[in-house]
């Protein structure tokens, strides 16, 4: 009997690494064992990782609720009242969102299961969600989980990799049910501008869409002002936006999420969140507070991600054939090697030739094929990230002069 093909038909052919080679950095353990035979990691989006980065405060606070009485037990699932009154002042400040945090705000373990929730929540089977490529492969992953149909959107290097609305109005049917849209955009980086947003906001009004806007990212922008979609005028009602505290302050392995929306939709989410979430850890919560009642230690991290993509930019755009765009937003590269061969032949060469693990951007859907994905904020030191980056450079080029 094949016990596989009772599965879910969605799960009957996703493969865990357990039975083959997987590509994807965060899919079974072949990436962490790289790390092991001494190749620098340069693809997972984790501030710092493996290094220390928590603040002192925050470890104070970590401790200090480990200590508690309530630290082995459950915080209600919709999440810690004090954590999202803090939550709701970052919200009005930085986002220009004015939230009721008993009505507009729920907590999740991490923005990953957040996003999944939130389109789980909207989405039937068969329903088409429209997806701006290169997009994180959760978004396409999601739809076919569910058993909603992805329907990607090409963003062009050309255009900035911002939104032309034609390419949306040109697939737009009447099963269409949502856009998901990441912003700043992972892999790309880009930082969606005012015209590229109202146009999209404009799009979903017209056609009665849901939008599930994932603003992971959102913390550190360098070209473009970060707008929230979801203050556009009549986009508040029909808007689910997930945020994360991973990317911004560190904390990925607190796996603390959030999702904001409007109390129609957020009613029926408290309603099941038990059933699919759970509750989100209590220290870790806890220790989040914190962070978000003193966001100081940030601006150490902004830094640090300022020089190291300007770092990358100017070493990588000086390798022949390769070329990539200043980096808007976050610690992430997205660099062009289709000049060079098939990215994926460019992955494997770099891991034996520079040893640095990157990132395959066929991974990120239409638009990824000849793009690598280079996290520039792993690690504490960013002298060894610009020691990988020469690396990366020496390898491509003696790739090039082997052939001539």
């Amino acid at each position: 009997m094949d016990i596989k093909k009772k599965l879910r038909k969605s799960f009957q052919n996703f493969e865990g690494g357990l039975f083959s080679t997987v590509e994807k950095a965060d899919v079974g353990d072949s990436y962490q064992e790289l790390g092991k035979q001494g190749v620098d990691l340069m693809g997972w989006a984790d501030p710092f990782t493996p290094d220390f980065c928590l603040p002192p405060h925050v470890m104070n606070a970590t401790q200090k609720a480990l200590e508690s009485n309530l630290s082995a037990h459950y915080t209600a699932p919709i999440g810690n009242d004090k954590l999202k009154v803090e939550i709701a002042k970052k919200l009005y400040k930085k986002n220009k969102l004015s939230v009721n945090p008993q009505r507009n705000i729920l907590i999740t373990p991490g923005s990953d299961s957040g996003l999944y929730y939130a389109m789980l929540a909207c989405l039937n089977e068969n329903d088409s969600v429209l997806i701006p490529t290169p997009s994180y492969p959760n978004n396409l992953q999601n739809c076919e989980i569910i058993g909603a149909k992805a329907i990607p959107v090409q963003l062009k290097v050309e255009n900035d990799f911002q939104i032309d609305i034609a390419d949306f109005e040109s697939v737009v049917t009447n099963k269409t049910k949502m856009v998901v849209l990441t912003h700043p955009n992972n892999p790309t980086t880009t930082v969606f501008n005012q015209k590229s947003l109202q146009d999209l906001c404009n799009f979903v009004m017209k056609h009665d869409l849901f939008l599930v806007c994932d603003q992971a990212f959102e913390d550190y922008t360098f070209e473009n002002q970060m707008i929230t979609p979801a203050t556009f005028q009549g986009m508040w009602e029909r808007t689910i936006t997930v945020f994360s505290i991973s990317k911004g302050m560190g904390f990925s392995g607190y796996r603390v999420g959030y999702i904001v929306t409007n109390d129609t939709i957020m009613d029926a989410l408290y309603a099941a969140t038990v059933c699919v979430l759970g509750a989100t850890n209590t220290i870790a919560q806890k220790a989040a507070i914190a962070a978000f009642e003193n966001m100081s230690f940030m601006k150490e991290f902004e830094e640090a991600f300022d020089i190291r993509r300007k770092k990358a930019y100017e070493i990588l755009n000086s390798i022949p054939n390769v070329s990539m765009k200043m980096p808007e937003s976050g610690f992430l590269c997205w660099v062009n090697v289709s000049n060079l061969g098939s990215s994926e032949e460019i992955v494997s060469y770099l891991i034996k030739e520079a040893k640095v693990c990157v990132n395959d951007g066929v991974n990120y859907g239409p638009g990824g094929l000849g793009y690598i994905r280079i996290v520039l904020g792993v690690y504490r030191d960013t002298q060894k990230i610009i020691n990988a980056l020469e690396r990366i450079k020496k390898a491509l080029i003696k790739m090039q002069e082997r052939r001539v």
